[in-house]
Parts: structure tokens; C-alpha cells; sequence
């Protein structure tokens, strides 16, 4: 039997950057506060690692956590929202891209790891 993975919406890795970053709601983080906050938790842990802080969290205080996972979906989705009138290809029902498997034959060729990078680099906000 083959192991599932998961391919979060890149709107779900954003959301759990704010989360896992230095940012408070008090503070009313600018949405370009929040793009450099997400960039800088993605760098410094990674997808995964964003994730991993998150479940942490949600098993150490799940009450707090609850509530700023809230806060953090809804100031991530503000922060990369480019208002498009309706959710384009691959976009989920909230608009955000959803990272699905690559095709065997993509997987086949280029580097390892090399999807992951371009998805890390997206869920920040950034090309470069």
C-alpha cells in the first residue's frame, strides 16, 4: 500500500506561517507586515515545519490556538488576496491554489525537491 500525502492550498501554508510568526493581533499587522512574516517563518522552518509548530500548539492549547488559527486565516487571506472576480484554475472555493501531485512523468524529470521550493516560494508571496 502506497502512503497518502498531503498538498495543503497554499492559503493553508500562509495561514500557518502568520501563525507560527511573532505577529499579534493587537498589533493590526499591514498585509505587507504579514507577506514579510510568512516569508520569514517559511524560511526559517518551512512548510512542514510551520505545520508541525501548529500542531503544537493545537495540542499544548488548543483553545488559544483555535482562535488564532482564525485570526491568522483571515489576515493571511487579506495579505495575498490579488481580488480576483472568480477563483481561477486549481483554485479551491476560497480562491486559493491548491497544490495537487505532479503527473508521474513530471516526478520522472527535474530535480529532487525542486517543486517544493517553487511551492515554498509561493506560499511567501515571492518569486525571487
Amino acid at each position: 500500500m502506497r502512503p497518502v500525502l498531503a498538498y495543503p492550498s497554499v492559503c493553508a501554508v500562509q495561514a500557518d506561517a502568520v501563525f507560527v510568526s511573532g505577529l499579534q493581533r493587537r498589533d493590526e499587522p499591514s498585509a505587507g507586515q504579514v507577506r514579510q512574516a510568512v516569508a520569514a517563518a517559511i524560511r526559517a522552518f518551512g512548510c512542514s515545519g510551520c505545520a508541525g509548530r501548529v500542531a503544537q500548539e493545537f495540542g499544548d492549547h488548543p483553545e488559544t490556538a483555535v482562535m488564532r488559527m482564525r485570526w491568522a486565516r483571515g489576515v493571511a487571506r487579506k495579505a495575498f488576496a490579488e481580488s480576483p472576480s472568480e477563483p481561477g484554475p486549481g483554485a479551491d472555493a476560497g480562491g486559493c491554489l491548491v497544490n495537487s501531485p505532479r503527473p508521474l512523468a513530471e516526478r520522472a524529470s527535474g530535480s529532487p525537491g525542486a517543486g517544493r521550493r517553487e511551492q515554498a516560494r509561493s506560499a511567501a508571496g515571492g518569486d525571487h
